[in-house]
């Protein structure tokens, strides 16, 4: 037992040590020098809309507005993704100062074109795409009538705050609505080419690359200025990914689940503590989780350590709580995080169940919890003195048997039993089974 709570000591003491260590890289930044004069930031929104991308965003565009930037301009190429994600994009550039502007270089779909209806100009290569955006939830069904109303009344707000007709912004996010012409008919959304969302007064032009985007802004001698993720956003925006996110809750549980089944301390738990602490690492770049999630985790762990020194169970309780409650509280989104959590626990219990009945109970750490030993007669065990020495042995009763009662046997005083009949006192007898404790004895005629 004691070498089992070494064990997990070490364990639970590497995580701590190793996310205490990585969260001192939070203070990264990366930084990039300007010119002077007329400056123009280009800053990329690429791949799924998720937190990851909201810190990044909001990262540049300080820094852009810090060093004076004349224009943003910001280059799309995104399938869409969270619409929380996006709400908090819209605002952020709804904010800014600077003069906005997206440049469409393939697609701007769902929550693509929501943040580009929030900037203040829209250009468009000539294959690109905006629109499609209906509220779709994880599974692929539609999402409830409450959200689609949340979700079209922001669309259409989108476009009016820049002066842009509402109705072929709601046309995205409803299929209601009939656009034919268009080709959005009544149950489609509405998808805009440069030319359509020319024609409908959402892009102000097409344009084949940025060079013409620039002389289409009156911006042909400014500085430009690229804000690239930093590798630690990158990191960030994968680990936030809602796909990723149960496969590392369930890389952590896995890798720690296969070392108590382990002797010594080795790969599994090494993979096991490094999925952890990525997933807080990444969702602490993001935005996502706060000091608060970090020391809640600091504290389940600490209780769960107190566990294995406390009787009773309640503090490993509390400490198994407190470290969902900091999973949960480092989501962008409690259901999914839920979600997350219990396919992890799921896979778990599977892994749990497939190598105990493998590997049995006699290995790594329940080698030290579970009791083995056994105290068999094969191992010269025994619950009592077995007297089958006696017998064969006579001798008289001293007392009725009813059917028990106290017969003398050689030179010993023995409680003994019939085999079912009476017995009166000084009566010869002779044992003729013993069983245990227990002496049978026979009326000798």
């Amino acid at each position: 037992m004691c070498d089992g709570r070494r064990r997990l000591l070490k364990v639970f003491t590497f995580i701590l040590i190793v996310i205490c260590s990585t969260f001192t890289l939070l203070s990264v930044s990366h930084a990039k020098e300007n010119n002077g004069g007329g400056l123009v930031y280009v800053i990329p929104i690429e791949n799924e809309v998720e937190k990851g991308l909201e810190a990044f965003l909001t990262r540049a565009t300080e820094k852009a507005e810090q060093e004076g930037a004349d224009h943003i301009i910001f280059e799309i190429d995104t399938p869409g993704g969270a619409v929380a994600a996006a709400e908090q994009i819209g605002e952020l550039m709804q904010n800014l100062e600077t003069e906005t502007t997206s440049f469409i270089v393939n697609r701007a779909l769902s929550a693509g074109s929501y943040i580009a209806l929030n900037t203040d100009n829209i250009y468009m290569k000539p294959h690109a795409t905006m629109g499609a955006s209906g509220v779709i939830n994880q599974d692929g069904t539609a999402a409830d009538k409450k959200a689609q109303s949340a979700w079209l009344s922001a669309m259409k707000s989108a476009a009016e705050s820049k002066g842009r007709d509402p109705l072929y912004a709601a046309a995205m996010a409803d299929p209601s609505i009939d656009l034919p012409e268009y080709a959005a008919e009544e149950g489609k959304y509405l998808t805009l080419g440069p030319e359509s969302a020319a024609e409908v007064g959402y892009s102000n032009g097409t344009v084949e690359d940025r060079t013409e985007l620039l002389g289409a802004l009156g911006l042909s001698n400014a500085t430009v200025a690229e804000e690239d993720m930093t590798i630690s956003e990158q990191i960030a925006r994968f680990i936030t990914n809602p796909v990723v996110v149960p496969i590392l809750l369930s890389i952590a549980s896995l890798g720690l689940v296969v070392e108590l089944f382990s002797p010594g301390f080795g790969i599994p738990g090494i993979m096991g503590a490094l999925a952890l602490i990525l997933f807080f690492y990444g969702h602490m770049v993001a935005g996502l989780a706060g000091m608060e999630a970090l020391v809640l985790l600091i504290l389940g762990v600490g209780l769960v350590i107190a566990e294995l020194f406390l009787p009773g169970g309640i503090a490993g309780l509390l400490g198994i709580g407190a470290i969902i409650a900091s999973l949960i509280m480092s989501g962008q989104d409690i259901g999914h995080m839920a979600m997350s959590i219990s396919i992890a626990f799921i896979v778990t219990i599977i892994a749990s169940i497939i190598l105990f009945k493998t590997m049995g109970g006699d290995k790594g750490f329940f080698r030290r919890m579970i009791l083995t030993d056994q105290t068999s007669t094969e191992l010269g065990y025994v619950s009592s003195e077995n007297r089958l020495d006696l017998i064969g042995l006579e001798g008289r009763t001293l007392t009725p048997l009813r059917p028990s009662g106290s017969a003398l046997l050689g030179d010993e005083r023995l409680d003994v039993v019939t085999e079912g009949g009476f017995i009166e006192k000084d009566q010869l007898v002779k044992v003729v089974k013993v069983e245990g404790a227990r002496v049978v004895v026979r009326e000798v005629k």
